[in-house]
């Protein structure tokens, strides 16, 4: 279990089904330690109760939120950490699933108790007030609320000074509840709660329409790489624990999920947090809000071309120009202190290689750079599954294949899995140290380095994915 540091608006009544979205490792692994799902299904005449009807329907229905931190649509559809862990659970029980969306935590849980899914996986804080109208499965991530404001807004530093500061939260949310608490102590604390996901009320802060709002630590980490002016001024509350809530005569379900969490809790956390949350454990305010001005005013010159690359080459032309940014800032005539230049910073081996003549030529550097990620692509291990894939073929793009290689010879030695990027992202630093280097084919490489590169990637990746989704929100209902 790990505790978090401190996309467009939901259909509250369309269903999704599920196509499992999940890396070939996870599933294997589910197939070796909880092979049986046919067996359930054959033995479900002897379970009463809510997990004997899920395995007579072979089809299990699931209410979500349809947030970044929950469940929502990525560039390869259904993704999330909900989805995921979910989907995982699915495969345990050999069923299919539908997900409901709602738009808050408040209707996610009126539908629970009408009887309009199975169970809720929604980001759930476990709390005593829920407790005493819903059956809750085991834990599974720590999170802490905190009061969020806005850069050069009003930012108390304490309870004791939050008089005259106005704060929104989501109507009969955790959040509510903690305040009410909060206010025997603090008779002066004032709010509202609006009939808003946390998402939107902490848009309103961004927007200065208020001065703060309290969210999750989990939620703030990823939305303010969108919002950036967002800061946390303190926590409001310990730490807290998010599980599954199911109908209060569900103990069947619940002893179901009792059991295959703990035979696979901590290996799931560990991919999930890693997919999810490690790439934007480090924020940079100034970075992140200079990307976003530099989305609206360079990206339009190059949108094409990286759209283009992208086609021939089989890649994410988002993905593409994200990795152009952190190379140059969208800079094509951009040069490095070690002689790499260009839009995607091609050293001059690598553009002979490639048949590049001109490195600051606009095309040839992207669509250069665009083969030379889909060559290292191809040229790893046909076991590595995606998103692994990318990140590490990514990881190559920075220091070497030879680094690479003898990284992943180097994990297998540690016991660490090198065709997992949360676990091979651990061993590249180690290239930097004599006791492992001096004995690699290609020796020392500065390992820290792709690390920082890929995390960086992925964290424009997904502002720049957030903002076109946003884009094309607005065209539509413009």
């Amino acid at each position: 279990m790990r505790s978090v540091p401190s996309f467009f608006s939901p259909d509250r009544s369309r269903a999704y089904r599920c196509g499992y979205f999940l890396p070939a490792l996870m599933i294997l692994l589910l197939f070796f330690l909880f092979s049986g799902g046919c067996s359930r299904q054959e033995d479900a005449q002897e379970k009463p109760g809510k997990l004997n009807t899920i395995l007579q329907n072979g089809e299990m229905v699931v209410l979500t939120r349809n947030a970044p931190t929950t469940y929502y649509f990525g560039p390869d559809g259904e993704t999330g950490y909900e989805y995921d862990l979910v989907s995982a659970y699915a495969e345990y029980l050999g069923v299919d699933i539908r997900f409901e969306t709602r738009g808050t935590v408040e209707e996610v849980l009126e539908a629970l108790a009408a009887g309009e899914g199975d169970f809720a996986a929604a980001g759930l804080t476990l709390t005593e007030a829920r407790q005493k109208e819903f059956l809750f499965g085991p834990s599974y991530f720590q999170v802490q609320q905190q009061l969020i404001c806005r850069r050069g807004g009003k930012i108390p530093r304490s309870m004791e000074n939050i008089k005259d500061v106005s704060i929104e939260v989501t109507a009969a949310s955790s959040y509510a509840d903690r305040l009410m608490e909060l206010s025997e102590e603090f008779p002066d604390l004032d709010w509202q709660e609006r009939e808003l996901s946390t998402e939107q009320v902490l848009e309103r802060v961004w927007q200065g329409a208020i001065d703060c709002a309290v969210a999750d630590s989990n939620i703030v980490s990823l939305n303010r790489r969108y919002l950036p002016e967002l800061v946390v001024a303190f926590p409001v509350a310990e730490m807290q624990e998010l599980a599954w809530a199911l109908p209060a005569d569900a103990h069947d379900l619940k002893q179901s999920m009792e059991e295959w969490f703990g035979g696979v809790d901590e290996l799931l956390s560990t991919i999930l947090y890693g997919r999810y949350y490690a790439h934007v454990e480090i924020f940079d305010y100034v970075d992140t809000a200079r990307f976003k001005r530099r989305i609206q005013k360079r990206l339009p010159y190059y949108k094409d071309i990286f759209e283009e690359a992208g086609e021939i080459y089989n890649i994410d032309w988002s993905l593409l120009a994200a990795m152009a940014y952190q190379e140059s800032h969208w800079d094509p005539l951009a040069r490095s202190p070690t002689g790499v230049r260009g839009m995607m910073m091609l050293t001059l081996r690598t553009a002979g290689q490639l048949g590049i003549d001109d490195r600051v030529d606009i095309r040839e550097s992207i669509m250069g750079g665009a083969r030379y990620f889909n060559d290292l692509r191809g040229r790893l291990p046909e076991e590595i599954p995606e998103p692994d894939r990318t990140w590490v073929a990514m990881a190559a793009y920075n220091v070497g294949m030879g680094h690479v290689y003898d990284a992943r010879k180097l994990a297998r030695v540690l016991g660490k899995d090198p065709n997992l990027w949360v676990e091979f992202r651990e061993v590249l630093p180690l290239l930097s140290q004599p006791q492992y280097y001096e004995n690699l084919r290609y020796g020392y490489a500065r390992g820290t380095e792709p690390v920082r590169y890929v995390r960086r990637i992925r964290n424009y990746y997904d502002i720049l994915n957030n903002e076109l989704n946003n884009t094309l929100n607005a065209l539509s209902e413009g």
